[in-house]
């Protein structure tokens, strides 16, 4: 199955047209209609952009230690 993507826009009515189509004539389609994701503001893209980081104590250990005995 061949598939195709174009993003186009809806007319003021509701109504879409779509030209130049990579299809033959006869050709039998499917139609899916998908919104267009909104995309995030570029501010939102890098939230901890300018935030102070801190470590407490970088070289402590992520798991607790065990006692070999």
């Amino acid at each position: 199955m061949k598939a195709h993507r174009i993003e186009i826009t809806l007319t003021e009515n509701g109504t879409l047209n779509l030209k130049d189509l990579p299809f033959q004539a006869g050709d039998a389609v499917e139609i899916i209609i998908l919104e267009s994701p909104k995309y995030p503001s570029e501010s939102n893209l890098y939230p901890l952009r300018g935030k102070v980081i801190r470590y407490d104590d970088p070289f402590e250990p992520a798991t607790p230690e065990t006692k070999n005995i």
